[in-house]
């Protein structure tokens, strides 16, 4: 479910499992029980943000493999950030894996353009709230051109 917060920012609820851990539980190696996971009730839509990028507390939470750094652009300026192991992302029953990037843990959970286009949706600027992309009515559609 969507909510706007004090300053008109689009907030969402999400599902974030860790997707080593889904492969793993598939395959027989652990229980289903053993599956990392969180519930985010307030991740911030940034369509300004590239990926999906989680506090390093939620990150350690969730036993993410660190697999390099990369460089980027903040309002800070140029920097670096670390890179983490895939997730399953999934927001209003739409599903997608993405790899992670680390934020400091007083930045809130941002579900950057990546998977907002992954999962079909898009910000509706009047009603401040994240919805199906109305170019496929709503629905979850993949352009394959």
């Amino acid at each position: 479910m969507e909510s706007i917060d004090a300053m008109g920012r689009v907030l969402t609820s999400a599902k974030i499992e860790n997707f080593g851990d889904l492969w793993a539980a598939k395959k027989g190696l652990i229980d289903n029980s053993e599956v990392r996971g969180i519930e985010i009730q307030d991740a911030l839509v940034d369509s300004g943000a590239t990926l999906i990028s989680l506090p390093t507390r939620i990150i350690r939470q969730l036993g993410l493999e660190n697999t390099g750094a990369r460089r980027v652009t903040s309002c800070t300026g140029q920097g670096e950030a670390n890179m983490y192991s895939a997730v399953r992302l999934t927001i209003q029953d739409r599903s997608c894996t993405m790899d992670v990037m680390e934020v400091p843990d007083e930045v809130p959970v941002l579900i950057g353009q990546l998977p907002l286009e992954h999962l079909d949706f898009v910000i509706d600027m009047r009603k401040h709230e994240l919805v199906g992309n109305p170019a496929h009515g709503g629905e979850h559609v993949y352009e394959l051109y």
